[in-house]
C-alpha cells in the first residue's frame, strides 16, 4: 500500500522540480548581444487604430527574428488598439553599423517603413529603445472590392426581402470569413477580416439588451396588460374614432419609448384589428397612425429603436442624454402626426360610432382583463427598478444591457418558481433569436466593410461634400438618413453610418456636441416611417394584419406616411438647428 502511494508522490515531486528549474530557450536568455525594443502604434488616416497590421524587421536588408514571448518568430501584429513591441538582438559588431527597417503590412492600405539608425535608440546598460509611430494611407485593393460587393449584395437581399433578414447576413457574414481564409491566405492582399477582428465586431451590449428587453416583456405579456390597456382606451374613448386613435397614439408612443417599439406593434397590433373590426372601419385607419407613433416614441430614448440602442452603445451617450435631446423634438412630432392624423381621416373621424359602444365594452371587459395581478405588480416593480438603472447608468458607469439583464434574469426566476411562467416556452416563444442572430451577422458584415476601407471612403466624401461646415453637415446627415431609412432596413443602415459619424464628430468644428448623433438617430428612427419597409416596426405590425386577413400595400403605407416623414423630418431639422 506504502508503494503505491510512493510512486504518483515521486511523480508529482518531479514534474514540480521540471517546472521549478523552467530552462529557457538559450538563443535568447543568453546575453550574446544588444538588446533592441521599438514600441509604437499605428494608425490610419483618421487616426484610428489599425489591428492586426503585421511588422518584420530588417537588418540591413536581411529579415531579422524577433523575440515573441520565449520563442521567435518572423513578424508580429499589432493589437486591438493599434500598439505593438518589437524585441530582437543584435551582435555589437553589426549594431554599430546597422541599418534597422520595420516593414508594416495589411491589406487595403499602403506598405509603410520605419528606419532607425544607431543614433535613434536611446541606450540604458545593454538595452536600446526607441519609438516609432505609423500612419498608414488606405488602398483600395482586391479586399476592397470584394468586401464591397458582398456588402451591396446583402444590402439587396434585406431591403428587397429576396431572403430573411436573418439568412442574408449570415450568408454575408460567412462570405467575408471564407473569402479571407481561402483567397486570403493565397494572397495577404484579399484578406477581409479575420475571425477574432468579426468576433471583436459583434456588440454585445446592444445583443444583451435586446435580449434582457425581450424577457421582461414576454413574462409582462402573460399578465394580459396590454389587452387590458387596448380595453381601456376604447372604454374611454366611448367608441369615438379620433379620441380612441389619438388615445392609441399617445399609449403606442410612450410605451415604444421603454418597451421598443417592436414588441410594442407586435402585442399591440392583433387587438387593435379587433377592435376595428367591431367598430366596422379599416384596421388601417389605427394600424398605420399606430405604427408611426411607435417610431416617434422609440426614438425618443435610448432603448426605445434599436437605432438608438446602436447609437448609445458605440457612443456612450447616455439614457438622460438621449431623453432631454430628442424627446422634446419627439413630442413635436407626436403632436403633428395627431394633426396630420385628423386632416388624413377626417372623414372617418367625423362619424361617431357609440351604437354598439356599450355592447362592445362589455365584451372587452371580460375577454381583456388583467389575469395575473401579482405577475404584473413584481413585473412593473422590476421594470421600475430597470427603467430607474437606465436613466441612472451613466453616473454608474455602467453599461444599459447589464439592467435590462438584471431583470430579466429577477422576473424569470420568479416567474419559473411562482409557476407562472414555462422556462422553455419563454425562450422558444418570446425570444427572438432570429433579430439576435440577424444584428450580430450584420455587425461582422459593417466590420468587414469597416477594415476593408469602405466606410472611410463615404466619411471622406461626406466631410468633403460639408466643407467641414456642421450645418451643412447635419443637413446631410439628417435628411440621407431618413431617405435611406425609407428605402432600406434602417438597422443596417445605422451600423454603416456610426463609423462615419464618430469621424465627422471628431473633425468638424462645434460637431463635439454629439449634435450629428441626434441627426443620424432622428433619420434613422422617423426616416423608417416613409415606406412599409423602413422599420421593422412597419414590417411587423404588415406581416401581423396579412395573417389577420387585412395586407397593408406598400402603395397605401407610402400615400400616409411619406408626406409625414417629410414633415417630421423638417421639425428635426430646425430643432437640432436652434
Amino acid at each position: 500500500m506504502k508503494l503505491k502511494l510512493a510512486v504518483p508522490l515521486v511523480f508529482i515531486l518531479f514534474v514540480s522540480l521540471f517546472f521549478l528549474i523552467d530552462p529557457a530557450p538559450a538563443e535568447i536568455t543568453e546575453n550574446s548581444g544588444r538588446n533592441y525594443f521599438i514600441s509604437g502604434t499605428v494608425r490610419d488616416s483618421h487616426q484610428e487604430p489599425v489591428r492586426e497590421a503585421r511588422l518584420r524587421v530588417l537588418v540591413n536588408g536581411v529579415p531579422h527574428k524577433i523575440i515573441s514571448g520565449s520563442e521567435e518568430a518572423n513578424l508580429i501584429e499589432t493589437s486591438s488598439h493599434g500598439g505593438y513591441q518589437i524585441e530582437f538582438q543584435l551582435p555589437p559588431e553589426t549594431a554599430e553599423t546597422a541599418l534597422i527597417r520595420i516593414e508594416v503590412t495589411k491589406s487595403s492600405y499602403r506598405p509603410a517603413n520605419l528606419e532607425f539608425g544607431k543614433n535613434d535608440f536611446a541606450p540604458k546598460d545593454q538595452n536600446y529603445f526607441a519609438i516609432g509611430n505609423v500612419e498608414l494611407s488606405r488602398s483600395l485593393g482586391p479586399a476592397f472590392y470584394i468586401a464591397a460587393a458582398i456588402f451591396l449584395l446583402t444590402y439587396l437581399l434585406i431591403s428587397f426581402d429576396v431572403l430573411h433578414r436573418t439568412v442574408a447576413a449570415m450568408l454575408g457574414a460567412a462570405t467575408m470569413l471564407i473569402a479571407t481564409y481561402t483567397l486570403g491566405t493565397l494572397n495577404p492582399d484579399y484578406r477581409i477580416i479575420s475571425f477574432a477582428r468579426a468576433v471583436g465586431s459583434v456588440d454585445m451590449n446592444v445583443i444583451f439588451l435586446l435580449l434582457g428587453m425581450m424577457v421582461i416583456v414576454g413574462v409582462l405579456k402573460h399578465t394580459g396588460v396590454f389587452q387590458w390597456c387596448a380595453y381601456m382606451s376604447f372604454r374611454i374613448s366611448r367608441g369615438r374614432l379620433f379620441i380612441l386613435s389619438l388615445i392609441s397614439m399617445i399609449f403606442v408612443a410612450v410605451t415604444s419609448a421603454f418597451l421598443d417599439n417592436v414588441t410594442t406593434m407586435l402585442l399591440y397590433t392583433p387587438v387593435t384589428i379587433e377592435i376595428a373590426l367591431a367598430m366596422k372601419i379599416s384596421p388601417l385607419v389605427l394600424l398605420i397612425p399606430e405604427v408611426m407613433a411607435s417610431n416617434i416614441g422609440g426614438a425618443a430614448t435610448l432603448i426605445g429603436d434599436p437605432p438608438n440602442i446602436m447609437i448609445g452603445s458605440y457612443t456612450g451617450l447616455t439614457f438622460l442624454q438621449f431623453i432631454r435631446n430628442l424627446a422634446p423634438v419627439c413630442v413635436a412630432c407626436l403632436a403633428a402626426l395627431v394633426f396630420y392624423d385628423r386632416v388624413f381621416h377626417r372623414r372617418q373621424q367625423a362619424e361617431r360610432r357609440e351604437g354598439h359602444a356599450a355592447e362592445y365594452i362589455g365584451s372587452l371587459k371580460s375577454s381583456h382583463r388583467i389575469k395575473d395581478p401579482v405577475l404584473l405588480g413584481f413585473g412593473l416593480a422590476v421594470l421600475g427598478v430597470v427603467i430607474a438603472l437606465f436613466a441612472s447608468h451613466g453616473f454608474w458607469k455602467m453599461e444599459v444591457s447589464i439592467p435590462a439583464l438584471f431583470g430579466a434574469g429577477a422576473l424569470f426566476a420568479y416567474g419559473v418558481l411562482a409557476r407562472k411562467v414555462e422556462v422553455f416556452e419563454l425562450i422558444e416563444k418570446d425570444i427572438e433569436w432570429s433579430t439576435l442572430l440577424f444584428f450580430i451577422f450584420l455587425f461582422i458584415v459593417v466590420g468587414a466593410v469597416e477594415e476593408t476601407g469602405l466606410l472611410s471612403l463615404i466619411a471622406d466624401y461626406v466631410l468633403k461634400l460639408s466643407s467641414g461646415n456642421l450645418t451643412v453637415a447635419i443637413c446631410l446627415i439628417l435628411w440621407v438618413s431618413a431617405i435611406m431609412s425609407a428605402f432600406v432596413d434602417n438597422i443596417p443602415f445605422t451600423a454603416t453610418m456610426l463609423p462615419i459619424a464618430a469621424y465627422l464628430t471628431r473633425v468638424i468644428p462645434g460637431a463635439e456636441t454629439g449634435v450629428l448623433w441626434w441627426a443620424l438617430a432622428l433619420g434613422a428612427c422617423l426616416g423608417g416611417n416613409g415606406t412599409l419597409i423602413g422599420a421593422s416596426a412597419n414590417v411587423v405590425t404588415m406581416g401581423i394584419a396579412e395573417s389577420a386577413g387585412h395586407p397593408i400595400h406598400f402603395r397605401d403605407f407610402m400615400k400616409y406616411g411619406l408626406l409625414y416623414m417629410l414633415i417630421s423630418v423638417a421639425i428635426c431639422n430646425l430643432w437640432l438647428l436652434i
